[in-house]
């Protein structure tokens, strides 16, 4: 409970200096009301959305709560937000996002609202910087509280940050890519991140398997 009231407290600092405040007068908390842990996963995007735990609300047009079935088998995690998703509130924009549908429908032969795409960092970083460990510390909760409501069979991480972020893990990417890893229950299989398939053309072949191993295990 003691953590909860904590959270709130710090939503509600962040909050009024986002507003601009630099002091407020003491406020209390009604214990009654303070759990705020989510019930749902519509609960959770609420509070998703509301956000100021970090800095990164001040730059944001939104947060990023999560896009597709709530129920889905197949969970795909990005790291953080790009400047083209927080412009146009779209989980699959640009050639990044265009590659990212493509191997969806043509090669794991779904529809992208058949699965549930998501970010590790749920608002877009300052100056397209890469986010720090204290914003990741402020989102991990929302993620793996996504991770508990939906209950994929399989979670694919999109590049390295978003698989040493989810599995706090600092083992040599290349040697973990394409394999199945049980993740507290889960299928996890890493694969590299479309836009950096954009800028090495020649792994794409590579990722194509990566791509069926992802669909034998669906």
């Amino acid at each position: 409970m003691k953590s909860f009231q904590n959270l709130l407290l710090l939503q509600n600092l962040y909050r009024q200096k986002a507003l601009g405040f630099e002091y407020i007068d003491p406020f209390s908390i009604n214990i009654k009301t303070s759990n705020i842990e989510p019930k749902t996963l519509d609960e959770l995007i609420q509070n998703i959305s509301t956000c100021h735990l970090c800095d990164l609300s001040k730059s944001r047009k939104q947060s990023m709560c999560g896009f597709g079935n709530s129920n889905a088998k197949l969970m795909i995690v990005d790291f953080s937000v790009s400047q083209n998703e927080d412009s146009n509130n779209s989980y699959y924009i640009g050639r990044s996002g265009d590659s990212l549908s493509n191997m969806i429908k043509n090669v794991l032969e779904l529809n992208t609202n058949d699965v549930y795409f998501t970010h590790a960092i749920k608002c877009k970083p300052l100056n397209s910087n890469t986010p720090s460990s204290s914003e990741w510390d402020s989102c991990k909760s929302y993620l793996f509280s996504q991770i508990d409501f939906i209950k994929p069979k399989i979670i694919v991480t999109l590049g390295e940050e978003a698989y040493y972020k989810l599995t706090n893990e600092d083992k040599d990417f290349q040697s973990v890519r394409g394999h199945v890893i049980d993740f507290q229950g889960y299928k996890l299989i890493p694969m590299y991140h479309p836009q950096y398939l954009l800028r090495n053309p020649e792994l794409k072949k590579i990722t194509l398997n990566d791509l069926k191993t992802i669909k034998s295990c669906l």
